[in-house]
């Protein structure tokens, strides 16, 4: 059976902004603070205005998160993607959406266990990043002067170092104060890592040479400070070698990684950083107690050594007695040898002697004479011979010769003509030149006359040069009492420019004659000086 339209209903009627804000009411109400666990999920840094967005999560259910700007500045753990953390606040909702929220004022990890996972996902990336490459690590110097410590002023890790370091080799010590827990220790700690390396060298505060970054011991949570990304980078940048000391032995923090090298305690770092002076002194007095007796041992050496050589030296007898017994056999050889050497010099004596006899000297001139008197006979008939083939030729060449003087008349007659119609031609042409360049000449002496200056000298005017020989132009340029010199059309004039109280001295030069127009002998006439020729 259908509803009467005039049929009224008792629930009252809601705007959406009275139900919203009765919600809320109720919400904030049953649930005015509360303690929630989960996954932080979709966390992307503050938003422009101050404020954190994000969710927290857990296996089925998801809630909004919000932290307003000013509880965020104060927050000691800052939220992170997928960090496990446990958020107090008090619920509320958000009218705008229908949803409802957590307003967090703190957050803290959820146990030891969501500490690791953040670490390790960090370390993770900034090892990804290349922070950790044990390429990028520098050496510690051997003796550092300056040693660089960034720690708490107050602790008794100072006056571990201090202690350490006065035992082992007293070094000169810059202390940089910094928080080694809490919110700010991060950051202070990061901001001395780059303080000391922003020191310059020889300022009024030295620049250390090795940076030791300590803290004692202490739980997870009081370490995180140096295991905050900003102290890592800062470490890794850092160009002065850092030595991370942070904590006991068992303690491990990210800057341990970053560091040039971890030392398990505080004091340990002392005892890595500088030697131990005892042991320095003792190794170079040995050193210098083995650099005294070296020299005396390489000379001991030497003696033993020359002194077994000397004996393997053969003695000067020794030496002599081979040479000597030559000497002797040679000695006994030598009459013998010289009897021998003088008997074969007469022996080709003799036999020279037989072959320069008369008879022998005479048959050989006799035949010579025999052999001139044939080649004598030759020598005639091959001259009538000879002297008939060359003049056969000299008669065939006179023909030859005839038959080209000829030609060579011929031809020398016909270039005659060709120089006698070229030399007329040369001349013809010569004189037009000549006549040419002769009206050329006059137009350029008449033009030379009309734009020369001596024309305008002789209607009266005068050029006035000042001492250097340069035109005067205005009466500005000229100082008094400077010197200067009047061309007129018949001569030059020394002049002194007036200086206000008289007249000044005036010498008259010689003309000098400017210009020159007799012509030289052999010339064509000189050029005309310019204006500024002297």
């Amino acid at each position: 059976m259908a509803d009467h339209p005039d049929t009224r209903v008792n629930a009252p009627e809601w705007s959406v902004s009275e139900l919203s804000a009765a919600l809320r009411r109720t919400v904030e109400d049953a649930y005015g603070h509360v303690r929630v666990r989960g996954e932080i999920s979709g966390y992307r840094g503050p938003h422009s205005s101050g404020h954190a967005y994000f969710s927290l999560k857990d296996q089925s259910a998801r809630l909004d998160a919000v932290i307003w700007k000013g509880t965020f500045a104060r927050l000691r753990l800052r939220p992170e993607e997928g960090l496990e953390v446990v958020a107090t606040g008090r619920l509320t909702t958000y009218p705008g959406k229908s949803g409802y929220q957590i307003v967090i004022e703190a957050l803290e990890f959820a146990g030891a266990g969501a500490i690791m996972a953040m670490l390790e996902e960090r370390k993770l990336r900034l090892q990804a990043e290349g922070l950790f490459d044990p390429a990028r690590k520098k050496k510690l110097p051997y003796l550092p002067r300056v040693i660089g410590v960034v720690t708490s002023p107050t602790g008794a890790v100072i006056r571990d170092i201090l202690h350490r370091l006065a035992d082992r080799f007293p070094r000169d010590v810059v202390v940089w104060p910094v928080r080694v827990q809490g919110e700010t220790s991060a950051a202070e700690v990061a901001a001395a890592i780059r303080g000391f390396n922003a020191l310059a060298e020889g300022g009024p505060v030295p620049r250390p040479d090795v940076i030791v970054v300590a803290r004692g011991g202490g739980s997870l949570e009081d370490l995180l400070g140096f295991s905050e990304e900003v102290v890592v980078r800062a470490a890794a940048e850092s160009a002065i070698p850092l030595v991370s000391a942070v904590g006991h032995e068992t303690d491990v923090t990210l800057i341990d990684f970053a560091a040039d090298l971890r030392a398990p305690t505080p004091t340990a770092a002392a005892e890595l950083v500088v030697p131990v002076r005892s042991d320095l002194i003792a190794q170079v007095e040995g050193l210098g107690a083995r650099l005294s007796a070296a020299p005396v041992r390489l000379q001991e050496r030497r003696r033993a050594e020359l002194r077994a050589l000397s004996r393997l030296l053969p003695t000067a007898e020794t030496l002599l007695q081979a040479p000597r017994q030559r000497l002797d056999g040679a000695a006994d050889r030598l009459p013998r040898a010289l009897a021998a050497n003088a008997l074969a010099h007469r022996l080709r004596l003799a036999a020279a002697v037989r072959k320069l006899s008369p008879e022998v000297v005479r048959g050989r001139m006799a035949r010579a004479g025999d052999r001139i008197a044939a080649l004598g006979g030759r020598l005639a008939q091959g001259l009538s011979v000879g002297t008939a083939r060359r003049r056969d030729r000299f008669a065939a060449h006179a023909g030859r010769f005839d038959m080209a003087g000829r030609a060579q008349r011929a031809a020398y007659g016909t270039s005659r003509r060709m120089l006698a119609d070229l030399s007329r031609r040369a001349g013809r042409a010569m004189e037009d030149m000549l006549r040419a360049e002769r009206r050329r000449l006059a137009s350029l002496a008449q033009l030379l006359d009309a734009l020369s200056y001596h024309g305008v000298l002789a209607r009266g005017f005068a050029l006035v040069r000042d001492a250097e020989g340069q035109a005067v132009r205005a009466a500005a340029a000229v100082a008094p009492g400077a010197a200067l010199e009047i061309e007129f059309a018949d001569g030059r004039v020394a002049v002194r420019a007036g200086d206000g109280e008289g007249s000044p001295p005036r010498g008259e030069v010689p003309a000098r004659r400017t210009r020159k127009r007799a012509a030289k002998a052999g010339g064509a006439g000189a050029a005309e000086p310019t204006l500024f020729d002297r």
